[in-house]
């Protein structure tokens, strides 16, 4: 998963930790039904930036579970897995996403 990577703008994330979402926005909305139906559960998150529209740098989002409500909306329960670089910004039916390159931790001795 490194092509068209499905962006969500909102908050900053971090790998090991809880993110959980209320997901109401038409595109975003889309977005997570898109990566439940596709198997591959997991999305980028980055916080906004006023010139590009989302940070060069984020986290992917692994979905653990969605709770689906009759109006639309959803509470997206998600854990961060691994950091990334933004290569190129883009867009999709209203939300954005990325091609991304993988940043790979040193493991401390």
């Amino acid at each position: 998963l490194n092509k068209n990577v499905p962006i969500f703008v909102c908050t900053m994330a971090y790998p090991t930790v809880p993110c959980p979402l209320h997901i109401f926005e038409p595109c975003y909305r889309l977005m997570i039904r898109r990566c439940m139906e596709t198997g591959t559960k997991q999305f980028g998150m980055c916080i906004s930036d006023p010139v590009k529209g989302f940070a060069d740098y984020g986290c992917i989002l692994e979905i653990r579970n969605v709770e689906f409500f009759a109006d639309g909306r959803s509470v997206v329960d998600s854990i961060g897995k691994r950091r990334f670089k933004v290569i190129q910004h883009s867009q999709r039916d209203g939300y954005n996403t990325a091609d991304i390159e993988y940043i790979e931790d040193h493991k401390v001795n």
